[in-house]
């Protein structure tokens, strides 16, 4: 038995006395976890689901970039729930807090959707949405993807966040790093059961209940930035809808996640 089969049961277990039609799947080898429960949502998928894969071959991050994994070097898995939030705004931002909480207290969040340990990146969030009703008010299918890194990368090699070969000057972190020997199951079992409490309440109540805990960990806070536009400026928080708030010398601006990537300066 795999490692991550090994935790998929109490996974399933922590879960389905809240959603009875719950499953946890696990697959060797998968193009994308995400890719696959989008190709079901739009299918008519409707139940509660978690999708594992031990390797990851063609995953998919923010603004089209790649995400690869190997079998016990990194944690990939995406579930599917169906939501109807009054607004989906912050729902990267509440997954991330989820999972940060989760990981370990030195875990950081990198507006819109990494996790950061140690100023490098540990992780990332893709946050998709497909129909599965008629009308404004029905319920979305939502498919939130979780890559993290678990074992200590090389040196200079970007093996799971960058196409395989890619050299870095800052290779991402690992979990393991602060997790001595933890197992990309174990982290499975550790960040599930909470995300899955998260992102219902999120469908509840919005991103309100996750604004000030994301404050706790808000990597970029303080700091200089740049847009992808060329504007520069200091991060200031985010808003009551999770959009970033940036001070530039033409004043405060408010900058949603579609629109822009960030970078510290």
């Amino acid at each position: 038995m795999t490692d991550l089969l090994a935790h998929a049961e109490s996974v399933w277990q922590s879960v389905v006395a809240d959603l009875p039609t719950f499953t946890v799947e696990v697959l060797p080898r998968i193009d994308s976890t995400s890719s696959e429960l989008m190709r079901r949502a739009r299918d008519g998928l409707v139940e509660p689901v978690l999708l594992a894969a031990e390797e990851q071959t063609a995953g998919r991050g923010r603004m089209g970039k790649g995400w690869h994994s190997r079998a016990g070097q990194s944690l990939t898995f995406s579930l599917a729930l169906p939501l109807a939030p009054a607004d989906w705004s912050g729902l990267s931002l509440a997954v991330g807090v989820s999972l940060a909480e989760s990981l370990h207290p030195d875990v950081q969040l990198k507006w819109p959707n990494d996790l950061w340990l140690q100023q490098r990146k540990l992780g990332g969030i893709l946050v998709e949405t497909a129909g599965t009703g008629d009308g404004a008010s029905a319920p979305r299918t939502v498919v939130v993807g979780v890559g993290i890194n678990i074992a200590r990368p090389e040196a200079a090699v970007v093996q799971s966040l960058a196409t395989p070969g890619a050299v870095a000057a800052m290779p991402p972190a690992g979990l393991a790093e602060v997790r001595m020997g933890v197992t990309a199951g174990e982290t499975l079992a550790l960040v599930a059961p909470a995300l899955v409490r998260d992102v219902l309440r999120f469908g509840a109540d919005g991103f309100a209940p996750f604004a000030n805990r994301f404050a706790l960990r808000d990597a970029l806070l303080g700091r200089a930035v740049r847009l992808t536009d060329g504007t520069e400026g200091t991060a200031e928080g985010v808003d009551a809808q999770g959009a970033l708030r940036v001070r530039t010398a033409q004043g405060l601006r408010t900058v949603h996640s579609a629109e822009v990537s960030v970078r510290p300066c």
